[in-house]
């Protein structure tokens, strides 16, 4: 598949899953029993916290010039990050969207620490699936390049899934 392809194909795919969340969350009525999901947040932030732990592990891999664990801790990364998703995909259809109970400062913060985390996340996916892709055919220059931008955003969105998950529970 030549670049160009894989990145329209990217973007789309993108655009459909951003949509798709936006849906379930803002637009969708929430349907089913959420007390029967209340598990999932937790195993969501600790989803998190794992994708992070995996992230600056290969990044520490990848400095010292051990590519082979650099591949790994990347790829075990992403499949964390996917079962995140699902988890995340499958709470939200049924509980809908989560109010933040608290008011003033702690409000302001949640929430700019929650739009950052969105607006990311939507930047991420698109980011990690073309930097996968240039590993995995091969073309490491354009890699390392997008990896510079994809890591941070990544360990950001990651990291602040689990301070959003902690800032509710005390909250909550």
């Amino acid at each position: 598949m030549s670049s160009r392809t894989f990145m329209i194909i990217n973007l789309l795919v993108s655009a459909l899953a951003v949509a798709f969340l936006f849906w379930i969350i803002y637009l969708r009525k929430a349907g089913g029993e959420p007390s029967s999901l209340a598990f999932l947040p937790a195993v969501n932030a600790g989803l998190n916290a794992a994708t992070s732990v995996f992230l600056v592990r290969g990044w520490f891999a990848i400095k010292s010039g051990n590519r082979a664990l650099h591949a790994f801790c990347q790829k075990i990364a992403f499949v964390v990050s996917s079962v995140f998703l699902v988890c995340y995909i499958v709470y939200h259809t049924v509980h809908g969207d989560t109010h933040f109970p608290g008011h003033g400062l702690a409000k302001t913060a949640y929430f700019s620490i929650l739009i950052s985390h969105i607006l990311l996340s939507i930047v991420a996916l698109p980011l990690i699936l073309a930097t996968f892709f240039f590993a995995l055919t091969g073309r490491l220059d354009v890699h390392r390049k997008l990896a510079k931008i994809t890591f941070p955003i990544w360990l950001y969105v990651s990291i602040t899934g689990v301070v959003i998950f902690a800032v509710l529970k005390a909250y909550g």
